[in-house]
């Protein structure tokens, strides 16, 4: 073949480029990946630009200003050619535009068909005619015409010099995306979901969709990532007057070590932005809203009804501009904290963590301190100190008058209520952490005027608080009285970080406990000695013991899980373990579940433990799974997701050959768990 090549006067490496058509900002030249062609067979050509510092040129879609490279070939009879195929552009930002192209070097492959009829000897001249915009401070437009002449032999001959430049190009086209696709809009915040195996946080830390077509999104705006199981969630700001039928265009991943794989989309956008869970924004604005006035009925909010009783007891009386001010202070506080764990949760969740609801209680040193927070409530409840001068925790937050006071009540009321997941809660919440972030943060947000609701109506008829009884010497009793809710909530934090931590973890948080109680009873004796050597000794006695407590919570941390018993009757849950079982043919019941969860607690108790469900468990010879999430695990996380959750309870029950589980509520009772097993 090299002899061939010879013979007609041409070396394979001339015969592979055109000659060079040059200008300071660009050098453009016409390429081959085939220094020869054989008839009825294929072969690349493209358009190379090698394009100097600071200049760039532009993908299909220019974005907000530009425009794309054209080139028209001109081929032999009988011949023909593709379109172009246009490698992965990247995000290019000048001032406030935003556009789409290639800096450096770029090569726009075009498939070529030889016709049949050519026969060995000749020559295949291919002709093309290019334009290209460069721009850097300026923007420029180029043109050049080009001349291949290609020699025909029997079989084709790989170019040595351009045919690495083509592969190279080849690895930076767009494939076929082989995951599921989706998208929503609602006004002109759009998502496009991508869901599948090989998607995953740790493997995808970056993403950008590129439309095919101009106009279609807000350029400049971001592209927040989020993550529901194997599902990766782009927001996306559609622009201005866009009404797209289909979000199609390319998505550009960037891996941990700094690959850029691009795939090819096309999702038809399906009425509002929705999330994994199938809710759209209003929908899930108006579950949460109901999730969380329900919220204010659940356990793990009990022990915060005793300040907000004692509150409400000193508004009787109160002028109307005092009522308000209370209500507008609980409501601002519990507003303020979701937007907080809202805001968390997203900016966790962009960072590649997998966290759901509730997510600070898989931390045994998160729940001791929430243990030691209950526990000196109850301490100032009970008198053993006052907070005439707060020492920075929370609960001389909460325990002062005022408005202040009302707004770190609410404050509180959020952080015990996470424990609990309400009914409605789950599936908006589950929506919301697929949805752009301002539209996650207003669910959250709907959430928290769910939950401030009742206080909140006295903001709004302050008149209410006429009818409640009088001031009196009856408040210091009841004061009293609920100190006992705060210590119950306290014991139980201390059962959970024994679920968590074992008996090793339940003893440095006893000790905490106590270090801190003696801390708290100095600071009492100090408060009542008054000004002198003595009330000094005993706040500076306080301080040390309240450090010694914290300087426990980092051994807390640190502490191994504890070994989960999934209990009588159960097996740990694993994703193998259940396709085993299924594989089975034996009918399976998954138990999502977590210590310091108390609907998890209630629905076990009243319902999954009871001798009917055990008896129609044993009957089925159902394998009863338990997947245990009260250290955070991953897995179970993923399993969360993956079923619109975020955060436990999650039931699902596979019945024999059934392909997809059936998720019961989040409330059960047996006729619930009867009714789904198809009766006792």
């Amino acid at each position: 073949m090299a002899l061939l090549l010879l013979g007609l006067g041409v070396t394979p490496a001339l015969a592979a480029e055109s000659e060079a058509v040059r200008s300071p900002r660009a050098v453009a030249t016409l390429a081959s990946d085939m220094a020869a062609v054989a008839p009825g067979e294929s072969f690349r050509a493209g358009l190379r630009l090698q394009l100097a510092p600071g200049w760039h040129s532009y993908w299909r879609n220019a974005g907000d200003a530009g425009a794309p490279t054209e080139i028209a070939l001109t081929l032999p009879e009988g011949a023909a050619a593709g379109p172009i195929a246009w490698p992965a552009p990247e995000r290019i930002e000048y001032g406030p535009l935003v556009n789409f192209g290639y800096k450096g070097e770029v090569l726009l492959p075009i498939e070529v068909r030889v016709p049949a009829s050519a026969a060995p000897g000749d020559t295949f001249a291919l002709r093309a005619e290019a334009t290209w915009l460069v721009c850097a401070e300026v923007c420029i437009p180029e043109e050049g015409s080009f001349t291949l002449s290609l020699p025909v032999a029997d079989q084709a001959l790989p170019s040595p010099t351009t045919g690495a430049l083509f592969e190279a190009t080849a690895a930076r086209l767009p494939r076929a995306a082989p995951w599921r696709a989706s998208a929503g809009a609602t006004g002109r915040q759009a998502s496009l979901t991508l869901a599948g195996p090989g998607l995953a946080p740790a493997l995808v830390q970056q993403a950008f969709f590129f439309p095919h077509e101009s106009g279609v999104i807000e350029n400049t705006a971001p592209q927040p990532l989020s993550w529901r199981g194997d599902a990766m969630v782009l927001g996306i700001t559609l622009a201005e007057g866009a009404t797209p039928e289909a979000l199609s265009g390319t998505v550009v991943l960037r891996d941990a070590g700094g690959q850029r794989p691009a795939f090819e989309v096309s999702a038809p956008v399906a009425g509002p932005a929705v999330g994994a869970a199938g809710l759209g924004f209003v929908q899930a604005v108006l579950f949460a809203l109901l999730g969380g006035l329900i919220l204010n009925l659940m356990p793990c909010v009990f022990p915060v009804l005793a300040m907000k009783a004692m509150a409400l007891a000193r508004l009787s009386g109160e002028a109307r501009g005092q009522v308000r001010l209370h209500a507008a202070g609980y409501t601002a506080g519990v507003l303020a904290t979701f937007g907080v764990i809202g805001g968390g949760m997203v900016a966790l969740r962009a960072g590649g963590s997998a966290i759901g609801w509730g997510f600070q209680f898989t931390e045994p040193a998160f729940v001791a301190a929430m243990a030691w927070l209950m526990l000196a409530v109850a301490l100032n409840l009970m008198g053993v100190f006052a907070m005439g001068r707060p020492v920075g925790a929370g609960q001389a937050l909460a325990s002062r008058g005022g408005p202040a006071g009302a707004f770190f009540t609410g404050a509180l009321a959020v952080v015990l209520a996470t424990p609990c997941t309400a009914p409605f809660m789950a599936a908006a919440l589950g929506a919301a952490m697929a949805m752009p972030p301002a539209m996650t943060l207003g669910v959250f947000l709907a959430l928290g005027l769910g939950l401030a609701a009742p206080y909140a109506l006295l903001g709004v008829f302050p008149g209410l608080a006429r009818a409640l009884p009088r001031p009196g010497a009856w408040m210091e009793r009841l004061r009293q009285g609920l100190a006992f809710p705060m210590l119950a909530a306290a014991a139980w934090l201390v059962w959970v970080l024994a679920q968590q931590s074992g008996p090793d973890g339940v003893l440095w948080a006893l000790a905490g406990g106590v270090l801190l109680a003696a801390g708290l009873w100095a600071l009492g004796l100090a408060q009542r000695a008054g000004i002198g050597r003595g009330a000094i000794a005993g706040r500076a006695a306080a301080g040390l013991a309240v450090l010694a407590a914290l300087a426990l919570l980092p051994r807390l941390a640190a502490m191994p899980a504890a070994a989960a018993d999934p209990g009588p009757g159960a097996e740990p849950w694993s994703a193998a373990r259940v396709e085993a079982l299924r594989a089975e043919g034996r009918p399976v019941f998954v138990n999502a579940t977590a210590a310091w969860c108390i609907t998890c607690q209630v629905n076990e108790r009243i319902a999954l433990r009871s001798a009917s469900v055990q008896d129609a468990f044993a009957a089925r010879n159902l394998a009863y799974l338990k997947a245990d999430w009260t250290r955070g695990d991953p897995a179970i996380g993923a399993l969360l997701r993956a079923h619109g959750r975020e955060g436990v309870p999650l039931y699902l029950y596979w019945a024999p050959g059934a392909t997809e589980p059936l998720v019961l509520p989040q409330l059960l009772t047996e006729g619930i768990v009867l009714g789904a097993l198809g009766g006792p």
